[in-house]
């Protein structure tokens, strides 16, 4: 199980390293790139969490690979966690940097689901709109859906609109099943 409490904590400190560098976009790429990268294939994934592989050996390995390739404040923190045993903690810590990125450019996540791709301008009136009604700036991302038969449904943070027809579909067999 991961400990977000710890990533958060080391993400803090990435994304502070990063703004004194002037590279927190480059840093955060790189940290996803990484995390891809280890995560991607069973061979790579087995060998960066693998207890029984000598961290040192990890660490020389990795050093070799990356060095030159990723930005330095990204490449220390996958030696420290290796060096610390927290591997595991990428992921999340990838994350937590993401979420650190946005709060400083002062925007919040939206999700926009769809059941066929929407075009740049459909999702610009959405966040605009979006934008407007809440006082906030989203960095939105759309994801697509073809269970939703149609409309969309929106996520920002821990609040879900739903205006698919598969939402409206279901909220209309609660209310009807309900009342029986």
């Amino acid at each position: 199980m991961v400990n977000i409490g710890a990533a958060r904590r080391y993400a803090m400190a990435v994304f502070m390293l990063a703004s004194q560098a002037h590279a927190e976009e480059q840093v955060g790429k790189d940290l996803e790139l990484l995390r891809d990268a280890m995560y991607e294939d069973d061979a790579t994934r087995k060998f960066f969490l693998s207890p029984v592989i000598d961290r040192s050996e990890k660490e020389r390995v990795l050093a070799e690979t990356l060095r030159g390739k990723a930005n330095p404040v990204a490449l220390h923190t996958i030696l420290l966690l290796v060096r610390k045993r927290r591997e595991s903690l990428l992921p999340e810590i990838a994350a937590q940097y993401h979420v650190l990125a946005m709060q400083a450019r002062g925007t919040e996540p939206l999700t926009v689901t769809s059941a066929r791709p929407l075009s740049d301008e459909e999702m610009r009136r959405i966040v605009a709109r979006l934008e407007g009604i809440y006082g906030k700036r989203f960095d939105a991302v759309q994801r697509i859906d073809r269970s939703l038969i149609g409309g969309v449904r929106v996520l920002m943070g821990d609040r879900r609109i739903d205006g698919s027809v598969d939402g409206r579909l279901q909220e209309l067999s609660r209310t009807l099943f309900a009342r029986n």
